[in-house]
């Protein structure tokens, strides 16, 4: 009985944050509209989320390298210690490698 609550408690914050989100989103959406602001802000650039999804690409990339990494390293030192700092550290490296290839791309 007790290990239910775990997965009921995470699944009942996530579904408190979002629907906070969301009410909040459309609240902010219906007074921008009854202020008479156009709503073509609402729309996003396919620009930015075109590099938004090349980023993220990259970062699952560098901590799935991060994770095998990791794992060559485990049998050298400690294994916990190896997956979280080549974790940690080829998702850092991965992030500035997108930044990088963003910042040439917007150029």
């Amino acid at each position: 009985m007790e290990g239910i609550f775990v997965p009921l408690s995470f699944f009942l914050a996530l579904f408190a944050i979002l629907y906070v989100y969301w009410t909040t989103r459309s609240k902010i959406r219906l007074a921008l509209i009854e202020k008479g602001v156009d709503a073509t802000i609402f729309r996003g650039n396919p620009e930015i989320s075109k590099l938004a999804l090349l980023k993220w690409g990259i970062f699952l990339v560098g901590l799935s390298a991060g994770v095998l990494t990791g794992y060559a390293l485990s049998t050298v030192i400690n294994e916990v210690a190896a997956f979280f700092t080549m974790i940690l550290f080829c998702g850092g490296a991965a992030l500035i490698v997108a930044y990088w290839i963003t910042s040439k791309l917007t150029k």
